[in-house]
């Protein structure tokens, strides 16, 4: 599977992501949203990072190519069971976790471009509230 190009905007902050291969079901079924528009808030158990809460949404896929460590600009999608649905971008150091626990989500986008700007993704986040974010093709 080769990686196709997603571009993430939150404001006038401008990101590239590439789809993870090792989650080609995750990417499918997120790549039918496209365009994808949310609000990030910044998590509460995770560390440096911000997330989309989607309560008891499906996207229709269970756990592949999972993780509760994400490096600076992976994004990871929680397919629910122990917490609700969710996807968290880590702009920091995070370790996945919810108030039952430790957590492991699909790690399908990983930003390429713009990596600079995640430091003040997560400061807008964290100090100015919720950030519309919207998830289109590049």
């Amino acid at each position: 599977m080769t990686s196709t190009r997603i571009l993430i905007t939150a404001g006038d902050l401008r990101f590239v992501a590439e789809t993870h291969p090792d989650a080609p079901l995750t990417v499918a079924a997120f790549s039918k949203l496209l365009p994808y528009r949310q609000k990030l808030i910044h998590v509460r158990w995770s560390g440096e990072g911000c997330w989309v809460p989607l309560g008891d949404f499906q996207l229709g896929v269970g756990f592949e190519n999972h993780t509760s460590h994400p490096s600076v600009g992976d994004i990871l999608f929680y397919p629910g069971g122990y917490s609700e649905t969710e996807i968290i971008l880590a702009y920091g150091a995070c370790s996945f976790s919810s108030r039952m626990g430790q957590l492991a989500g699909n790690h399908f986008l990983r930003i390429v471009e713009g990596r600079e700007q995640l430091r003040e993704l997560g400061r807008r986040v964290l100090w100015e509230g919720a950030q519309d974010v919207r998830f289109e093709a590049a």
